[in-house]
């Protein structure tokens, strides 16, 4: 009986089956982007904590983004790596490890769409109530939200993965790159209607509300532009919109494909392939779209290359 608890504690990861001709380029790859994340990212944080023009709420709630996608990236991507060159035989994670990784994946995609919807909020005030905008959006309010933004879904997650914790075990592989609250409740030969039930309720309340209200902000937004003649402002709000669309449109995408895939269980190694590209391809890419679009950060960062040069 021991014997059998203990072997409970240790999980075989399944991961992704790399072929050995592929597992340098692979590994140089992930770590390239990896790197990539980390620069960027730290860099665009850095640049807006020092540069004083920039302590604005949009560039705070971009703060928010950045550190966000550090951390998911940080969660997934450097235990991946570890596990490019092992066999899939030897491919092992203890269990508490397993909940700690699957708590944070997926706190990083919650967060990542409640900050969005606050961005989509505040662009909503900056170009439909701009006389207004200064006195609604203070930094007292910018901290709110972004706490509101974090602690609700933590609340939430906490809640997902306890869960999944609280169930016993029967099995000990994991069929995944990397651990999340399917694989928790997965390993259970118990009831986990609840589970289910729970998970995609917050999944879908979650990602219903981060979609409607970019939905109907830029709807706004658009009713706003149309009916207005001033050139400067349309330009102003096409090119801030445009920006935060893309970002939102890539993140939608990247999430969707991996709900689509659960439906095709033959697909099974596309979904992890999937599954590890939602921690990376949004991180890799908001900074540089929000860097070369954003002309404010885009002048710094220059002004920045030409004093260092």
């Amino acid at each position: 009986m021991d014997n059998i608890t203990l072997n409970m504690e240790i999980l075989q990861l399944e991961g992704l089956k790399v072929s050995p001709s592929f597992s340098v380029p692979a590994f140089i790859l992930l770590l390239l982007i990896y790197i990539s994340i980390m620069v960027t990212n730290i860099c665009l944080v850095a640049l807006i904590f020092m540069e004083r023009s920039l302590h604005e709420p949009m560039y705070l709630l971009l703060c928010n983004m950045s550190i966000n996608d550090v951390f998911g990236a940080t969660t997934i991507i450097p235990p991946i790596l570890t596990h490019v060159f092992t066999p899939v035989s030897r491919r092992y994670i203890s269990y508490n490890e397993c909940v700690i990784q699957a708590f944070c994946a997926h706190f990083h995609a919650g967060v990542a769409h409640t900050v969005i919807t606050i961005m989509a909020l505040d662009r909503y005030v900056a170009i439909c109530s701009p006389l207004r905008y200064a006195t609604i959006m203070t930094t007292s309010m910018v901290v709110k939200l972004s706490v509101s933004a974090w602690g609700v879904v933590f609340l939430l997650v906490v809640t997902v993965i306890g869960l999944s914790a609280r169930l016993s075990r029967c099995r000990n592989s994991v069929y995944n790159p990397f651990c999340d609250n399917a694989s928790l409740f997965k390993l259970s030969c118990e009831n986990v209607l609840i589970n289910h039930i729970y998970g995609l309720g917050t999944a879908s309340v979650t990602m219903a509300c981060s979609l409607g209200s970019v939905i109907v902000t830029y709807l706004r937004i658009a009713m706003v532009c149309l009916s207005s003649k001033n050139k400067t402002l349309n330009s102003k709000a096409l090119q801030t919109c445009t920006t935060h669309l893309t970002v939102y449109i890539i993140l939608l995408l990247s999430g969707n494909i991996i709900i689509i895939l659960h439906r095709f269980p033959h697909l099974s190694e596309e979904r992890k392939l999937a599954s590890i590209l939602f921690h990376v391809v949004p991180p890799s890419m908001n900074t540089v779209i929000y860097g070369l679009q954003i002309k404010a950060v885009r002048q710094k960062i220059m002004t920045s290359f030409n004093r260092k040069n």
